[in-house]
């Protein structure tokens, strides 16, 4: 049976990103992602402060949900994450047509010139899972151990 975390991931397409600026405060910002399992790729231009941002510190983090129509839908992920550039040209090739089939807009554009958009990937760590339908504020917590 698939955990609860993993279902919101890959019934979403829009995540919320938080890295730390170099003077330490939080930078909140949006990008659309595709996830395998744990792993969230996404793209972000090199030029952005994102991009500087996981530079110089690769924790992140992510909270992914959707509004529902009753409050006792409400069903969210929020994880702690490390992200890097995928350099590895099958992966970012992988990572492009997991994006393209998420988000059929990307479709319309060439894969994106590397020396331009980072393509990046998330693996989650530190989990929690919001879920209202098993009670009002009802979460859980679980650790992701890194991949080899």
């Amino acid at each position: 049976m698939e955990h609860p975390a993993l279902q919101i991931l890959n019934d979403n397409r829009i995540m919320s990103i938080a890295t730390v600026r170099p003077d330490g405060w939080p930078q909140s910002t949006i990008v659309g992602y595709a996830n395998e399992g744990w792993r969230l790729y996404f793209l972000i231009y090199r030029t952005s402060q994102k991009f500087q941002n996981i530079s110089q510190d690769d924790r992140i983090s992510v909270a992914i949900g959707h509004e529902p129509s009753q409050l006792r839908e409400i069903k969210a992920v929020y994880a702690g994450c490390n992200a890097r550039e995928v350099t590895d040209t099958r992966e970012r090739s992988h990572a492009w047509q997991l994006l393209a089939e998420r988000h059929p807009n990307l479709t319309d554009l060439a894969p994106p010139q590397k020396d331009e958009v980072a393509t990046m990937v998330a693996e989650c760590r530190y989990v929690s899972v919001l879920d209202y339908s098993q009670g009002l504020g009802h979460t859980e917590s679980l650790t992701v151990q890194a991949s080899s």
